[in-house]
């Protein structure tokens, strides 16, 4: 039996957790000796298609559809079923991304699947037995989970699997599902986007500030740091909550979770409900001049000093290694 993964578009782009995501796939795929078919829904080129084959998908299902242009979290699942279903598809993996984390439990009603969303590696199989490691309690901690069910619906964090070039063509496919009103009952009138130059969910890097900086005025350094390292912008609930920085930007367990290779926070005190959506960074570095913060407990490294000489001197010496290197 195949692996499905879903392959969510932005505007009509797959994004790197996407990459990742087929990636990860693959790995499956190949454990399990079979193939890999993706599945798309929206207005994609044919190009960008067939470039899922580079990540390891062999054929790609395409669902182009007037109704299904913006996303409708019953009517994709119930596309994504049907899809499994016709490929006799067991394994169906998705990122875990806002979208995913809606799409992964109607998936698992659907398919009469378990459902182990939030996972970051790939399952164990072995002795009859498939177990996944994930996140738990809001990535507090991990859990190992065993699915015992015969169909499986996988979610996988961006940023905790590597992209894995292959180097071939996925041949691409027209999918026409049937759609019925009961999954149209709920739809989304208008999507506006983040115009940052990194996407929160989607960064290696991310720089965050917190009330520590004092006033929206003093967020230009932060910025400034975050265009040298490529990095995206985020913030503490207060600051986003004070109007200081928009909403899009907070994060946290009642904001976007994230989980970026190097996670930078500036005058974060380090509140349980930040630490919910941040533990899962692979690396946390805190800037503080509260030697007590909490963040310094969870802190992979700590810098205990005012912001405003500390990030300053940090500036500086990036940029004199960029002009050296």
């Amino acid at each position: 039996m195949p692996v499905l993964v879903y392959t969510e578009n932005a505007d009509g782009k797959f994004k790197k957790s996407i990459f990742e995501a087929v990636s990860y796939a693959r790995a499956i795929a190949d454990k399990n000796n079979t193939s890999l078919v993706a599945i798309s829904i929206g207005d994609v080129s044919a190009g960008e298609l067939a470039n899922l084959g580079k990540y390891g998908a062999e054929r790609v299902l395409n669902v182009s559809n007037d109704k299904l242009k913006n996303f409708i979290n019953q009517a994709y699942a119930s596309v994504i079923a049907e899809a499994a279903k016709k490929e006799g598809a067991d394994i169906v993996v998705l990122s875990n991304s806002f979208s995913g984390r809606g799409l992964a439990p109607r998936l698992g009603v659907k398919l009469e699947a378990g459902v182990a969303d939030g996972a970051v590696s790939l399952p164990e199989q072995a002795h009859g037995k498939f177990t996944i490691k994930k996140t738990a309690f809001s990535g507090k901690a991990f859990a190992i989970v065993e699915l015992t069910s015969t169909n499986k619906v996988i979610a996988l964090i961006p940023n905790s699997y590597k992209i894995v070039e292959t180097g071939t063509t996925a041949k691409v496919e027209d999918f026409k599902p049937e759609t019925k009103a009961s999954d149209f009952k709920a739809m989304i009138k208008d999507i506006v986007r983040s115009t940052d130059k990194v996407s929160l969910p989607d960064a290696d890097i991310v720089v965050s500030g917190g009330r520590g900086l004092k006033g929206p005025e003093n967020w230009r350094m932060v910025e400034e740091l975050a265009d040298l390292l490529g990095a995206a912008l985020a913030c503490s609930k207060p600051v986003s909550d004070a109007g200081w920085r928009p909403h899009s930007e907070h994060v946290g367990q009642t904001g976007i979770a994230v989980s970026p290779n190097l996670y930078i926070a500036i005058g974060i005190s380090g509140a349980i409900q930040h630490l919910a959506g941040v533990s899962s960074s692979k690396v946390i570095v805190v800037i503080n001049k509260d030697a007590e913060a909490p963040f310094f407990k969870v802190a992979d490294y700590g810098i205990v000093g005012d912001a405003f000489e500390v990030v300053p001197k940090l500036i500086a010496a990036i940029k004199e290694y960029k002009a050296t290197a």
